[in-house]
């Protein structure tokens, strides 16, 4: 993946994002978004040992070994604060903690699935659409709105109902709530509520408002096309 021109600043908090080649679906089952979730998880280390390729294929106590002393470290590209992985894209809402950090995390990122993606698929050339877009946030109300901007899309988009949305595998909003492993930083987020079920209403009563307004936007393209 090439790196962006302007470098991002560390210590800023960026949303993130990007789609497939041709706004193709680059995570089509199960196996394709647990293995985009395991190389999330993985590349946000500054110096893993290994190609995720070859990490995957250890046993499970060579794992667990590599596993304590990167998080002994706590030495990260970035923190992730909050993730989506839509059939056709992904959102993370990440915190740049070294230089290049961010662009060296989607980069790892991106091209590990790439190699799984087309190897499984037997296809060649890029899955994601060129750079990745990142948007600075400026403010503390910028960042809580940005994690329930993320944590609706799957309702938003129509992925899931939205009873279930707080049950979809692939964000990080069952992490918020509690529920499932814990690689995300929420406590950046969850800091500017009483608790975690009132960030859960705050996600919630803004969905079919969230909900009208993509589909009014799709109205609106569909109109000038």
């Amino acid at each position: 993946m090439a790196m962006r021109q302007t470098p991002l600043v560390s210590g800023g908090y960026y949303h993130v994002f990007n789609r497939g080649v041709a706004k193709m679906p680059v995570f089509t089952n199960i196996s394709d978004y647990t293995r985009a979730l395991q190389t999330l998880e993985y590349y946000r280390f500054t110096k893993p040992p290994l190609k995720f390729s070859k990490y995957k294929d250890l046993s499970i106590e060579q794992k667990n070994r590599i596993n304590l002393e990167l998080d002994y470290k706590k030495d990260y590209l970035v923190d992730i604060l909050s993730f989506v992985l839509m059939p056709s894209h992904f959102h993370f809402l990440v915190k740049q903690n070294t230089d290049w950090g961010v662009s060296k995390f989607i980069g790892q990122f991106s091209n590990s699935y790439t190699r799984y993606f087309n190897t499984k698929h037997n296809r060649v050339g890029p899955v994601f659409q060129g750079v990745f877009k990142a948007v600075e946030v400026e403010s503390a109300e910028q960042l809580i709105h940005l994690s329930r901007y993320i944590h609706l899309n799957p309702y938003v988009s129509s992925l899931t109902k939205r009873i279930d949305l707080e049950k979809y595998h692939w964000s990080s909003l069952p992490i918020y709530l509690g529920y499932g492993n814990n690689f995300i930083e929420s406590q950046t987020v969850l800091s500017q509520f009483s608790k975690k079920f009132t960030y859960r209403d705050f996600v919630f009563d803004h969905s079919d408002y969230a909900r009208e307004l993509e589909r009014v936007k799709h109205l609106v393209i569909d109109l000038e096309d």
